[in-house]
């Protein structure tokens, strides 16, 4: 919470309150399934909360009743010496981590207890869950481990592996993903069905909702069942959008209200609902000046780019410029075909010229 993503879009008011409402169906997910255990492996804002935040946040865990809730703080939400997470007053059913070095919250009426710290700093660079053994105070332990890169408290997934939890709950990169770098969604858990519960003790949740125009794909929370004899988990999608990333080919023969409508369909086809980056690619009439300002139908493109190539024909410009220099660039790489880097070269090469001749 408390992102602001594509601040100044048509959307980005809607997205700031989606994001909020994320939580909340989350929330709502874990009172469906019964849930006794709801785990936030840091950044649960994503930067220092306000008071008022954390009494909204309060309150709605306060309606999952006798279920438990622990968490952490992570590199964007961490403990300055003025948060308010120091000082603020959960209710019964909540529990934060304050420690900077691991330590245990213990439940004995779930016979678990789960390990963890907060950040201090924006950045740890120790590897501090190397030695983060369990150390058997109840029947089922559990991990909250937010990091994994060279800046953020970096993690060897066969240490983790050798510790020995019943789970461990990761934070910090926003994809939902496995230790290995699969995403869990597409992959599944340890090659099983997205869809179904699989066995793992490890993996990444991602965020509940995308805030970045690079955080691709869906998003989501695990879903976990703890037994002392397994750990099954999946992923469930819960995001109200995505970002994508799209590429439209454009023809050699094609104007801006032709560009405009395949923009439009492919957005249609991939859904109106989800945001997107689009780069436009291929090659057009040289006489033919894309308008991006007017390609936005649904008002939903953060970024759009034109990438698309002139499609000089190359034979009548060689034959008007034999012997001068745009001739003679021609000639070097007219005989190469369309889709190698040559043709590529010749291309811009000309259109660099091209370009020249007009100035």
């Amino acid at each position: 919470m408390g992102a602001s993503p594509d601040a100044g879009s048509a959307y980005s008011a809607d997205r700031r309150r989606e994001i909020w409402n994320g939580l909340a169906r989350a929330v709502k997910a874990c009172k469906e399934e019964k849930a006794e255990l709801l785990l936030i492996a840091g950044d649960l804002f994503h930067r220092q909360p306000l008071l008022r935040e954390l009494k909204e946040v309060n309150d709605l865990f306060q309606t999952l009743g006798s279920s438990q809730v622990v968490l952490a703080a992570g590199n964007h939400d961490y403990l300055k010496r003025d948060s308010y997470y120091r000082t603020f007053a959960w209710g019964e059913n909540v529990h934060m981590i304050l420690g900077g070095q691991i330590s245990a919250v213990e439940l004995p009426e779930l016979s678990t207890a789960v390990y963890g710290l907060s950040y201090y700093s924006k950045e740890i660079t120790d590897r501090l869950y190397d030695q983060a053994f369990p150390m058997k105070r109840q029947k089922y332990e559990i991990l909250l481990a937010h990091g994994g890169d060279e800046r953020h408290i970096p993690i060897q997934k066969e240490k983790l592996r050798s510790l020995g939890y019943d789970y461990i709950a990761l934070g910090h990169i926003h994809k939902p993903l496995d230790m290995d770098g699969r995403n869990i969604l597409h992959k599944g858990v340890n090659g099983c069905p997205s869809e179904q519960f699989c066995e793992s003790r490890m993996a990444y949740s991602g965020a509940l909702e995308p805030i970045d125009k690079n955080d691709t794909g869906p998003h989501g929370y695990i879903l976990g069942e703890l037994t002392k004899e397994c750990c099954r988990i999946r992923f469930v999608p819960c995001a109200l959008r995505e970002y994508v990333h799209m590429e439209v080919m454009t023809e050699k023969k094609m104007t801006n209200r032709g560009l405009k409508a395949r923009i439009r369909e492919q957005i249609e086809a991939s859904g109106t609902q989800n945001i997107y980056k689009v780069t436009v690619k291929g090659f057009r009439d040289p006489d033919i000046l894309f308008e991006l300002s007017d390609m936005d139908t649904y008002g939903n493109i953060i970024e759009l780019s034109d990438e698309s190539k002139p499609a000089y024909d190359f034979t009548k410009l060689l034959a008007q410029n034999r012997g001068d220099l745009l001739g003679k660039y021609i000639e070097s790489l007219i005989d190469y075909d369309e889709d190698s880097v040559e043709y590529l070269a010749l291309c811009e090469g000309v259109q660099a010229l091209m370009e020249t001749r007009r100035g």
